[in-house]
């Protein structure tokens, strides 16, 4: 909003934040592409241009990576790195419609439209932030629980190297794998706020962990009875994740919540409907969201289900639903949880061949980069005072 002593606009201030950046890593990436790629014919007036595309530019052109960001081939020195995006190319566990498994590559392709630079955040990713993207965990197609193995493996490899953990499903029974590739190295409890349509709590489904069950298996309840295949009661879920610091944001619609109900009111996490933001409106459901997930805890984890958001924006989903968020209030909501800082990040349930004009890749996308965003800004993330050009 304008500052209210000179009535000068956000996008005016911003402009004035970004022109104090230095341009370091931009003429980097045109060295780079100019050494590797060529210089460009003679008739190519402007000479940052190279013969074989190498950096950012055309956006349709060269292989993707997230963001064109750097491909670290050699995962062992994922450590040179602040944030790594990470696929997860897994979809077995749907209960309706698979194709998350082509979420990863959809995002990576889109992402090529964005050159990392926002006026409204005012914040430039590429200058502030060492990303890199990491590629695909090999997944098991026809074993959950292999994969899930391969998961937690992969996440707590990026993790115990200090990175932030980008991650882009696959579907949402992921989030049990992921959390638990997060939690061990968090020193005190973690919270959890999900952004999703369902509740994704129950047991199990169809006789498996599927996408609708994560947050059973990852919240802690101790000497809880499980399912039939158990014999005997033992703790379920993770130790340091407490049910009371779920927090599940946009519940409703007429699908999947039936089973979930019944652990959710038993374990008592936090559910917040659609109604309920609707009442609230974003910026103070993202307050409520806070106060829940940080209580007691040193750290907090988001997951974003792009089915939160309503089918008339985000088509490209396994279980779409009707009357969800809009794009502008989920993401106001992500932006503001990130502010506090965050210990992981998954996008999930983006299924492509569902999708128009890769609008839902789009918005897992620009979840990623606002989030991002958003944490650089407050300092939880990156090296914004060591590009800031000199007075």
């Amino acid at each position: 909003m304008p500052d209210p002593k000179t009535g000068e606009l956000r996008g005016t201030r911003n402009l004035k934040r970004l022109a104090k950046l230095t341009q370091k890593k931009q003429e980097e990436d045109i060295r780079r592409s100019l050494e590797l790629g060529l210089e460009a014919a003679e008739s190519v007036i402007d000479r940052t241009i190279s013969c074989f595309s190498r950096g950012q530019q055309p956006a349709f052109a060269g292989i993707n990576t997230f963001l064109k960001s750097r491909y670290c081939e050699d995962v062992r020195k994922v450590g040179a790195y602040q944030a790594a995006f990470v696929g997860v190319p897994f979809d077995m566990g749907t209960t309706y419609r698979p194709g998350a498994r082509f979420g990863p590559q959809a995002v990576r392709r889109i992402s090529a439209l964005y050159d990392s630079y926002s006026i409204d955040g005012g914040v430039d990713l590429r200058e502030e932030l060492n990303l890199c993207d990491i590629g695909d965990v090999f997944v098991i197609p026809s074993n959950v629980e292999k994969t899930f193995d391969q998961v937690t493996k992969a996440i707590s490899h990026i993790v115990e190297a200090g990175v932030f953990p980008l991650i882009c499903g696959g579907d949402h029974s992921l989030g049990f794998p992921n959390v638990r590739g997060v939690a061990p190295y968090i020193d005190g409890n973690v919270g959890i706020i999900h952004l999703d349509r369902h509740l994704d709590i129950q047991e199990k489904d169809m006789d498996e962990r599927m996408h609708t069950t994560p947050w059973y298996w990852t919240t802690h309840e101790p000497s809880q009875h499980t399912h039939a295949d158990h014999s005997h009661m033992h703790d379920v879920g993770l130790p340091n994740c407490r049910p009371e610091n779920l927090v599940q944001v946009g519940i409703g619609g007429w699908y999947g919540s039936r089973p979930g109900a019944i652990v959710a009111r038993r374990r008592g996490t936090q559910v917040m409907t659609i109604t309920d933001i609707t009442e609230l409106g974003p910026a103070k459901a993202a307050e409520v969201a806070l106060d829940f997930a940080w209580k007691g805890c040193k750290a907090v984890y988001l997951s974003f289900d792009v089915d939160s958001v309503d089918v008339g924006f985000s088509p490209g989903t396994g279980s779409p639903e009707i009357g969800g968020l809009l794009p502008r209030e989920a993401l106001e909501i992500m932006r503001r949880v990130a502010r506090e800082g965050l210990c992981g990040m998954e996008v999930v349930e983006i299924a492509p061949p569902y999708d128009v004009n890769d609008m839902t890749a789009q918005l897992g996308c620009r979840a990623m980069l606002d989030v991002l965003g958003s944490m650089i800004v407050e300092g939880k993330i990156g090296h914004r005072s060591k590009v800031m050009k000199k007075a």
